[in-house]
């Protein structure tokens, strides 16, 4: 059962706007409604679980675990809103924190049992090559 985790940039900067009026924070949220509509026509997503957390402080950074279903996923995913400071390294770290739990919990701790995504959205030039990456059977992380 894929586990696809949304780690989304909700720091201030997130507000800036495109030459075409629309704020970096919309850009990343149109592009997870977007992806999760093109993975719901793919019959081996049934199973898919999602995540979203956010660059807040934790507890608050997590907006959806994967116990919550997909109308909380995209409700939450709607009322982000960009404010604060840019806390990438915490952010990765609640983010694999969040995920190592989740091992824990369904007691998937093998190589080659799951499999997780992890998909950074953010304006941050110097992390572009971090935008997506997979997270598979690596165990804890940090």
């Amino acid at each position: 059962m894929p586990i696809l985790l949304f780690l989304i940039d909700t720091s201030a900067s997130m507000n800036q706007r495109t030459h075409l009026g629309t704020t970096y924070l919309d850009i990343a949220k149109g592009a997870v409604e977007t992806f999760m509509k093109l993975r719901a026509r793919d019959p081996a997503s049934r199973g898919d679980r999602y995540m979203l957390v956010t660059f807040e402080e934790p507890p608050c950074a997590i907006k959806a675990g994967w116990k919550e279903n997909h109308a909380t996923f995209m409700n939450e995913l709607k009322n982000l809103q960009a404010e604060g400071l840019t806390t990438l390294g915490q952010s990765l770290r609640t983010a694999f924190d969040l995920l190592s739990l989740n091992r824990l919990v369904t007691g998937i701790d093998n190589y080659g049992q799951d499999e997780t995504s992890v998909m950074l959205l953010s304006e941050l030039p110097n992390y572009c090559t971090l935008s997506a990456f997979n997270y598979a059977d690596q165990g804890c992380c940090w």
